[in-house]
């Protein structure tokens, strides 16, 4: 009584898919897929936040004020 069967997952597979419907199903399958994308860009994008910093050049032209 304390482990279940393949054949108890295949009926609460089958419940859950009558009462959601496939669609249902995909699309918080999808929408889970993209939040677990965007946590882990989220968690490397600040590993990296600082080190693309260091590589922005800004090109800045210098006047001599002593000539005017």
């Amino acid at each position: 009584m304390g482990s279940f069967s393949i054949w108890h997952w295949l009926i609460v597979l089958l419940v859950v898919v009558l009462v959601f419907g496939t669609k249902k199903l995909g699309n918080v399958g999808s929408d889970l897929g993209k939040a677990v994308k965007g946590f882990k860009d989220g968690v490397k994008g600040e590993e990296e936040a600082p080190k693309a910093n260091d590589t922005k050049t800004i090109d800045v032209d210098a006047k001599d004020k002593s000539n005017h």
